[in-house]
């Protein structure tokens, strides 16, 4: 099987899109992780959620985990405040991560080869021939993957 027959489409998300908009899309659908797209629908760059929850939590916290202690629970209810009025923009880090990609025409072995090197949950499925910035087509996720191995056990 080829990585364009097993890549399902995932939703869209370029850097200006809303950060509330985007960690609910996260939670409604339950993803591992954002595919950030450019202009020309090209991978740009790979957004684990745990990088959503990073966003969250207050800076001074992050620099002394201690502090999340004294914390009160309706404190910590509120958290999720600091991403609104937000882009996606300010939750990708200053160098973002790039996404692992494939062509489409790549086996099996090759997106389980590129995923676990990446140690990532996604692998971004883009068009053979189409410059130097292909469009993606679409996603693989270590389910997708492993559910097309699995049988063959």
């Amino acid at each position: 099987m080829l990585a364009r027959e097993l890549a399902r489409p995932y939703p869209h998300i370029d850097p200006d899109s809303e950060a509330l908009s985007v960690a609910r899309l996260v939670i409604e659908q339950r993803l591992p992780g954002l595919i950030v797209l450019d202009d020309l629908q090209h991978p740009l760059a790979i957004l684990p959620t745990s990088q959503i929850l990073w966003f969250a939590i207050p800076p001074y916290v992050r620099e002394d985990p201690a502090l999340a202690r004294v914390y009160s629970e309706r404190q910590a209810d509120r958290m999720c405040e600091r991403m609104r009025g937000r882009s996606l923009r300010d939750l990708l880090p200053p160098e973002p991560r790039r996404p692992p990609m494939v062509t489409g025409d790549a086996n099996v072995l090759e997106v389980a080869t590129l995923m676990a090197q990446a140690h990532s949950p996604l692998v971004a499925v883009v068009e053979s021939k189409n410059g130097p910035r292909p469009p993606m087509i679409g996603v693989i996720s270590v389910a997708d993957l492993l559910g097309r191995l699995l049988p063959a056990c």
